[in-house]
């Protein structure tokens, strides 16, 4: 198989000049890459684990109510195979199981470690996934828990991404409910948003970098959408999840924690005490499991 390098010098020049917080335009060379071949997509489609594949039909709005989504009836394979005209959304998701793709996710984060570790520390959690849409499809407004290169493979497509961390885009509680997982990855849309928002125009060979949980959402254009996601957590985005599962717990019990960011020292003791209450837990759990064990015999 032929080696690609991931991406452009001046895709690396950008991306390095907004991690970790800001959005960027991003070039990379893997649009032709055999991987993304649709026949190749449909038998990774086929031999994904049923969990790691997600459709519905791609006719939805951007403010759209998780609970009115509906699906094709048709195999895995045969959504890719189609995705021309069969109206489709499709994910594939942590394709990092198959090896040629963990290679690839690997290779490309090989390719920006020098930036991400000095400003976040290693990598964790590398994860990549696999978008197709059909024309016109919108995937509706929502955030993600990582970092994302959102990298477009075939078609063309718009994204459009808002800052993350404004709190009058998504509310301290919304946040909050997100890392407990009460909350659809769905949010509600106001185009009064929008004015906050940056567009980024997308065709074979464009990436775009999307912080963590920057809110976004994608309209695709008049032909069929392949697109690749390589995904990473760290340190920071770890800090900050534990910050909201921290905040919702102190709300639980009637005390309204300050905004992120407001008080900077008692953020940083939140996230610290936290990572050594989860230690203390899975330490007890494993000497608990030790004895389990020694009681068996």
């Amino acid at each position: 198989m032929t080696t690609h390098a991931c991406f452009t010098a001046d895709g690396l020049d950008r991306f390095a000049a907004a991690y970790p917080g800001a959005s960027a335009p991003v070039r990379h060379q893997l649009h032709d890459h055999p991987l993304f071949q649709r026949e190749a997509l449909a038998a990774l489609a086929e031999r994904l684990p049923a969990s790691h594949v997600e459709h519905n039909l791609g006719n939805l709005k951007v403010d759209q109510q998780p609970d009115a989504i509906a699906q094709a009836a048709m195999s895995p394979g045969d959504i890719v195979r189609t995705i021309a005209d069969n109206g489709c959304w499709m994910v594939l998701k942590k394709v990092d199981v198959d090896p040629a793709y963990a290679a690839l996710i690997d290779a490309c984060l090989t390719e920006i470690a020098p930036i991400t570790a000095a400003a976040t520390g290693e990598y964790r959690r590398r994860e990549a996934f696999i978008f197709l849409s059909a024309p016109n499809s919108v995937t509706p407004f929502h955030m993600d828990p990582e970092h994302n290169i959102l990298l477009q493979i075939g078609g063309r497509k718009r994204m459009r991404v808002y800052p993350a961390g404004d709190l009058s885009i998504v509310p301290q509680t919304v946040h909050e409910a997100f890392h407990r997982g009460g909350a659809h990855r769905n949010m509600r849309h106001d185009p009064a948003f929008d004015a906050k928002a940056t567009d980024y125009p997308m065709g074979a060979g464009e990436a775009v970098y999307v912080p963590v949980k920057a809110p976004h959402w994608v309209q695709n254009g008049a032909e069929p959408s392949i697109s690749f996601s390589i995904t990473w957590r760290s340190r920071m985005s770890d800090g900050e999840a534990r910050l909201h599962r921290v905040n919702q717990r102190m709300r639980g019990i009637g005390i309204v924690p300050g905004a992120p960011g407001s008080a900077p020292a008692l953020d940083a003791a939140k996230v610290a005490g936290h990572r050594l209450y989860k230690s203390a837990v899975g330490a007890a759990k494993r000497v608990i499991g030790k004895e389990h064990d020694r009681s068996a015999y």
